[in-house]
């Protein structure tokens, strides 16, 4: 402490500071609380410092820095302990302030923060002194620091300049060879578009005449096609014509010699039967009692299946097919459809057959199977059972058509049964000599078989 020639003790603490801490000082400031702090118990700390006692001194100046700032500023009690703590760490420093001759060659930081913790005569200058010297030497600094940045800009300024004369030296000259390039390009495009101009205008005229020698070709391919439909047409009549001419001669002898034939087979097999039913001895038999008649009283081959039997009863297609040279004409899908409908349709005619194949086995008879080809989706890869013979109608023919066909081919005289629902087949086939007989029928007879 300081005294005056009266005795009196002269000090700074009536001086206030007008003005904010400068930032410097006030770091310093903070230090020098932060590293006083392990000298002090926690009872000597204020209440508000207390729970930083224990930190390291950076970590104290980093998070206590405002809180220990303000304490310094308001706790006077607090202050002097700081004050007596700095006095024992640079007691040349502080004495010097005490007697009021701060050192030339100290920092002036330094002495303005520990001028602020001592509060000595004339503190408040020397804080100030602090400040605007810190300010001196912030704004030497940072002169220093912008003419640095000057000269380094003004040296990149160059750089970019000549950079910028090379590059636009650089560019000039790849302007100059491409505009040459263009030019060049320029004239070849108008030579090219000459050239394309003259080949549209060639092609034009080789199209033109394309185009005619199109139409004279077209025109005489029209001529040759017409000539030579013409003439396959004259070529398909004249063959028709000779196939039919062959056809007729061929069939007009072979189907007569085979209806004869077989007319004559059914005369002789209806003889012989008969024969064995009047059990005729070969002996006593005369030229006139070989005649194959009808006897007063007596029924023809066609009546006998109705003697006291109904039109339902399978028997009657037992005593038809008994007959002699009898021909069992089916029609497929129509009996196939009325025992089993449910079935696709190569399963009916599969089972159809198999049980045709046996009848025909047990009876003997000719036996013809007749479907509708207009049912099938593709052709039908069949090996025909044993003794039955499967035929499919002709695009365009049904199967009724084609059993009214096979009947009317059969000679007159020979029994032919026709089995079939179908009224108008059935009309049909009686007026034509054959004998109907429904499918329901010939469904009893394989299930009684």
């Amino acid at each position: 402490m300081v005294e005056t020639s009266g005795g009196e003790p002269v000090d700074g603490t009536a001086e206030v500071l007008d003005r904010p801490l400068p930032d410097g000082v006030r770091r310093r400031v903070v230090g020098i609380v932060s590293d006083s702090f392990g000298g002090l118990t926690l009872a000597e700390l204020p209440a508000q410092l207390r729970q930083y006692a224990r930190f390291a001194p950076n970590r104290r100046a980093k998070f206590a820095g405002n809180a220990m700032a303000a304490a310094l500023e308001t706790d006077t009690l607090f202050r002097q302990r700081i004050a007596e703590k700095l006095r024992e760490a640079q007691p040349e420093l502080t004495g010097a302030l005490d007697s009021g001759s701060p050192p030339p060659a100290a920092d002036p930081l330094d002495v303005a923060a520990a001028a602020y913790v001592l509060r000595p005569a004339g503190w408040v200058k020397l804080v100030t002194a602090a400040g605007e010297e810190a300010q001196r030497a912030d704004a030497e600094r940072a002169d220093e620091e912008s003419r640095a940045e000057l000269e380094r800009l003004r040296g990149e300024l160059s750089a970019a300049r000549e950079q910028t004369r090379n590059e636009t030296e650089r560019l000039r000259g790849e302007l100059e060879s491409a505009r040459k390039e263009a030019e060049s390009l320029h004239r070849k495009l108008r030579a090219a578009l000459s050239d394309v101009k003259r080949g549209e205008a060639a092609l034009r005229k080789a199209r033109g005449e394309m185009d005619t020698v199109r139409a004279e070709s077209q025109a005489q391919v029209s001529a040759a096609e017409s000539e030579t439909r013409r003439l396959k047409g004259r070529l398909g009549e004249a063959e028709a014509a000779l196939e039919a001419a062959r056809r007729g001669a061929r069939e007009g002898r072979s189907v007569e010699d085979m209806r004869v034939r077989l007319l004559l087979d059914t005369v002789l097999d209806a003889a012989q039967g008969l024969r064995r039913e009047l059990a005729l001895p070969p002996v006593s038999t005369r030229p006139a009692e070989t005649v194959d008649a009808v006897e007063p009283g007596r029924m023809t081959p066609k009546d006998i299946a109705a003697r006291a039997l109904s039109e339902n009863d399978p028997a009657i297609l037992d005593q038809l097919l008994a007959l002699p040279q009898a021909h069992l004409v089916v029609d497929g899908y129509n009996v196939t459809k009325t025992g089993y409908p449910q079935m696709p349709l190569e399963k009916q005619r599969l089972r159809l057959l198999g049980q045709l194949s046996q009848l025909a086995a047990q009876t003997g008879a000719e036996v013809t199977c007749v479907f509708d080809g207009a049912e099938l989706a593709a052709p039908v890869l069949l090996a025909p059972p044993r003794g039955v013979r499967v035929l499919f109608s002709k695009p365009g023919v049904t199967a009724d058509e084609l059993i009214r066909q096979l009947v009317r081919a059969e000679p007159p005289g020979r029994p032919v049964i026709v089995v079939s629902t179908d009224r108008e087949v059935a009309d049909g086939v009686a007026r034509a000599g054959a004998r109907p007989v429904a499918s329901v029928v010939l469904l009893k007879r394989f299930s009684r078989a």
